[in-house]
């Protein structure tokens, strides 16, 4: 880990632990006066940044695993038998090689363009029935074109 980045790195740590611990402003800047006699972590070094670290877990700071990031790597799939067959034409279309991304980010940036709707759980009736139709007429066109 580059300074820089171990700098920022202890910086969101400490913010962290001020939100955690719930300490406010005023409470805040005493603790840093007294554990590194400034009122501020941005003109700190890395060795001062780790001093007030270790005053906040001193007072009850932990350090937790950061939760993994359930929401931009999967977001919550909808569970309607219209939506799975959105999403299984779609992986359908991936396995055949006419989609590059099987994600369901991509899937919600083609409902984006093709309907106007963010994601798939806020189509209505008749903007699904619109994106299984289209996914079907791609995929017959597809197989149409391997024979």
């Amino acid at each position: 880990m580059t300074p820089a980045s171990q700098r920022s790195h202890l910086i969101r740590l400490i913010h962290v632990a001020k939100r955690d611990l719930c300490l406010t402003d005023d409470v805040y800047r005493d603790m840093l006066q007294h554990a590194v006699g400034a009122s501020s972590v941005a003109k700190l070094s890395v060795r001062q940044l780790e001093q007030v670290l270790s005053t906040l877990k001193s007072r009850g700071f932990v350090i937790k695993k950061a939760a993994k990031r359930v929401a931009a790597d999967k977001p919550e799939q909808p569970v309607d038998r219209h939506s799975r067959m959105v999403r299984e034409l779609w992986i359908e279309l991936h396995s055949l090689g006419a989609v590059r991304d099987s994600t369901e980010a991509a899937l919600n940036g083609f409902v984006r363009r093709m309907v106007g709707v963010d994601a798939l759980q806020w189509l209505s009736n008749k903007q699904t029935s619109d994106v299984i139709e289209h996914l079907k007429k791609w995929r017959s066109r597809v197989m149409a074109k391997r024979g």
